[in-house]
């Protein structure tokens, strides 16, 4: 039995994806800056991905710029944006468990001047919105707030935090990753509040390789890549049309059975918790109040890459924490101050729609014998 319980790592292709690519790919194989039909057809591919991703933000079309992937998108909000806000101050405000996307692009701030302020976790992994904005200053020109975290699953206060800088008189741009988070909480770029918002294709059912930066209209960005003019003038380079098509047929068919998915995937993480704590009683649970489709638990005493290597020989995929990680203890979890045993003992299980009661079943009974036989050598 094959079971995949990897999916914040990367998720399959959906079959109606890989069609939008293969068809980008055999019929719509022009280059979208051209002129002539076959051009004219690429972009209209291109066009209505662009118009299928904005409608599950709750954006307009033109807010929406195709990039590589979510980590260049964070990189390119972040730079663009602390450019951008350098007359109000060179103050950078982020969290302490924010992805390395965000993360390696702060440490390279500082290198070239900046400030930047690292807000610490609660107990559960969650962001307080009031340490965050009691980290912002008068020279404050960006604050950055994942919605979802990656390891744990914990929520953020995004909105609150737009709220709370409203209310201060801050002209700090806000930016949230809400990779995690795409179609599977429900949010719209006003409801968060938000002045840039990163996703990603192979978080939704789309090929890797292609994601998307909201950029809020009237905010006037550096571009990213200079060259040809492509995404409007911010991202030059012919775009990559299948995986762009594949992304947006992934985001369409995602946001039409959101009201079915969700609720699915509710039960099935309720099940996951339920079992676990009945059979596998060592397991602790890091984040109570994640969301239903990541779940970081630790056995203490034991080691995570020894029970992930384990359980893959079952056919059993999970990670140890973040699978973007390779090696060294996660700076999520050691954010949150847990004792090394329960760093080192740590497993992220990340479910979906695609994954069924059986495999949940069998998942928890597959860890149990595991967790037994290592305790024994």
């Amino acid at each position: 039995m094959t079971v995949y319980l990897d999916h914040a790592a990367t998720t399959p292709v959906s079959p109606t994806a890989v069609q939008a690519a293969v068809n980008a790919m055999t019929e719509g194989y022009g280059n979208p800056s051209s002129t002539h039909a076959l051009g004219r057809s690429a972009k209209k591919l291109m066009d209505t991905a662009r118009a299928q991703v904005a409608k599950t933000l709750g954006a307009k079309p033109g807010e929406i710029f195709f990039t590589a992937g979510g980590t260049e998108a964070d990189n390119w909000a972040i730079t663009a944006g602390m450019q951008h806000g350098k007359r109000l101050g060179k103050h950078f405000v982020t969290t302490a468990v924010e992805h390395d996307a965000v993360l390696e692009t702060a440490r390279h701030l500082e290198q070239t001047g900046f400030r930047v302020t690292y807000v610490a976790p609660e107990a559960d992994g969650s962001v307080n919105a009031k340490a965050v904005l009691d980290a912002v200053e008068a020279d404050t020109a960006m604050v950055s707030v994942m919605l979802v975290n990656n390891e744990t699953g914990a929520v953020n206060p995004v909105a609150d935090i737009a709220r709370g800088l409203k209310a201060k008189g801050s002209r700090a741009l806000l930016h949230t990753d809400a990779v995690q988070a795409y179609l599977k909480r429900p949010f719209t770029v006003q409801q968060l509040g938000v002045d840039l918002l990163t996703v990603s294709g192979h978080k939704i059912f789309a090929p890797k390789g292609v994601g998307a930066l909201y950029i809020r209209s009237g905010l006037h960005l550096t571009p990213l890549i200079y060259g040809g003019g492509q995404e409007q003038n911010l991202r030059s380079g012919t775009e990559n049309v299948p995986a762009i098509a594949a992304f947006g047929a992934a985001a369409e068919e995602g946001f039409a059975a959101r009201a079915e998915h969700i609720p699915y995937v509710a039960e099935l993480g309720a099940l996951l918790r339920e079992l676990l704590q009945r059979n596998v009683p060592q397991a602790q649970l890091l984040c109570p109040e994640s969301v239903p489709d990541i779940l970081s638990i630790s056995l203490p005493g034991y080691r995570s890459e020894v029970l992930v290597n384990a359980l893959d020989a079952a056919g059993i995929a999970i990670s140890r924490s973040s699978a973007c990680k390779r090696g060294g203890r996660s700076h999520v979890l050691a954010a949150m101050n847990l004792p090394a045993a329960v760093i080192d003992g740590a497993l992220r299980i990340s479910i979906s729609h695609r994954n069924t009661k059986e495999e949940i079943e069998y998942f928890v009974r597959s860890l149990a014998e595991a967790a037994a036989s290592l305790r024994h050598r």
